[in-house]
């Protein structure tokens, strides 16, 4: 355990009711990809309020802070996402969103909050050497041409070099404090489909004078499923979920097309185009084969999340001073989930991690209407934030080789 005085988790509960008030703040007041506007507002006079030399519009409403601090030449980034998703709240406390279809049903609130209340700690207390980059990053939700992706054709990093990279995501269904992640594939790549199956309409009562795009379509839907049990190495995971089957309005027409979309997910590049090839030969053929067309377009979205061994292993370390070995977990398993900070990580070196959220009980997980940030989570992600660049930045850690 290092000697020197790091951030402990006592040092940022003064901050714990007015961290809780700016997320309350951030939730009631939801904002969708790249329309951050009020969001990034308020990040920026935070930062500015702390000392930090701003800087806004990058990928239209992301945001970097830097402080530098002694002449060290190292620097870090941290990154937090701070976009909400088109769902209608179905919470009824006194912070719930005041903006109708949208909700931070993400944590991306909490994710925020965290990452300010160790920029003023850090600001206050500057026990590092170096720089730090804080990355307030939009449009993580949108599932391609995300704010990262943007922020890094922008010239993200060569603006604001990073030696490492790293962010958190919070996790319903572990216990609140607590931290996991692996090294190498974390999490999925995630790949959507937007398919049309275009026939010609007619009356129910005749359909033989129809190609019915839904007898095809329900063909397509149930041949999707034989591809990842027998097209895919049973070892290897992937994922498809057909999300959307949309067409027809009443029971006695047979309708001209059918609109499906798909989620497909994988962790390595082979499993990844294999499935693309075997999802649009297939939804071809089985389209031809009903005598209707099938129009696919196949986005490729997120890569896969992959953290590199050293900056995990210092990520690991961290945790475990902070909130102790039995609240760390470095073997997570592998989740299908997707997350643009992939491209980041494919730019620097880095880590992604996951914190305890709580029970997920009463169906309060991701992307459900009823989701909440746990507020008992502020501090400690501030605290851990604030370490992590202490110790990132600790000229006495490249000496002693840690």
């Amino acid at each position: 355990m290092p000697s020197k005085p790091f951030t402990s988790l006592t040092d940022l509960m003064h901050q714990e009711a007015d961290l809780a008030h700016l997320r309350q703040q951030l939730h009631s007041n939801p904002e969708l990809a790249f329309a951050e506007y009020e969001t990034s507002d308020l990040v920026a006079d935070q930062l500015q309020a702390y000392g930090y030399q701003v800087y806004r519009g990058i990928a239209q409403t992301g945001i970097v802070g830097t402080l530098t601090v002694g002449g060290g030449s190292r620097s870090i980034g941290i990154r937090a996402d701070f976009d909400a998703l088109p769902i209608c709240e179905a919470n009824t406390f006194a912070y719930a969103s005041k903006n109708p279809g949208r909700m931070h049903a993400c944590g991306h609130d909490g994710h925020t909050a965290m990452l300010l209340g160790a920029a003023k700690h850090l600001a206050q207390t500057k026990r590092f050497n170096g720089t730090v980059n804080l990355i307030f990053q939009p449009a993580e939700e949108r599932g391609f041409d995300s704010g990262a992706k943007q922020m890094i054709a922008e010239g993200l990093f060569e603006r604001f070099p990073c030696d490492a990279v790293f962010a958190l995501h919070n996790h319903p269904g572990k216990p609140a404090g607590s931290f996991m992640s692996r090294s190498g594939a974390f999490m999925a790549a995630g790949d959507r489909v937007y398919i049309k199956i275009v026939g010609q309409g007619g009356h129910a009562a005749r359909p033989h004078l129809a190609h019915d795009p839904i007898v095809a379509a329900s063909s397509i839907v149930m041949g999707l499923q034989t591809i990842v049990s027998r097209n895919i190495d049973p070892t290897k995971a992937a994922v498809i979920t057909v999300g959307k089957f949309a067409g027809g309005e009443a029971p006695n027409v047979i309708p001209d097309q059918v609109e499906l979309r798909l989620s497909v997910r994988s962790f390595s590049t082979e499993v990844r185009a294999l499935l693309k090839d075997r999802i649009i030969a297939l939804v071809i053929a089985q389209a031809r084969s009903f005598g209707v067309e099938a129009v696919i377009n196949y986005v490729e979205g997120y890569p896969v999340v992959t953290n590199t061994d050293e900056e995990t292993r210092f990520a690991i370390e961290v945790a475990r001073e902070l909130v102790g070995p039995d609240a760390v977990d470095d073997n997570m398993d592998m989740l299908m989930g997707s997350e643009d900070f992939a491209y980041m990580l494919q730019s620097r070196p880095g880590c992604f991690l996951r914190l305890g959220n709580g029970p997920a009980d009463q169906g309060k997980t991701l992307h459900s209407p009823h989701y909440d940030f746990n507020d008992q989570n502020l501090s400690v992600g501030a605290a851990y934030w604030s370490r992590l660049v202490e110790r990132y930045l600790d000229p006495d850690r490249l000496t002693s080789g840690r």
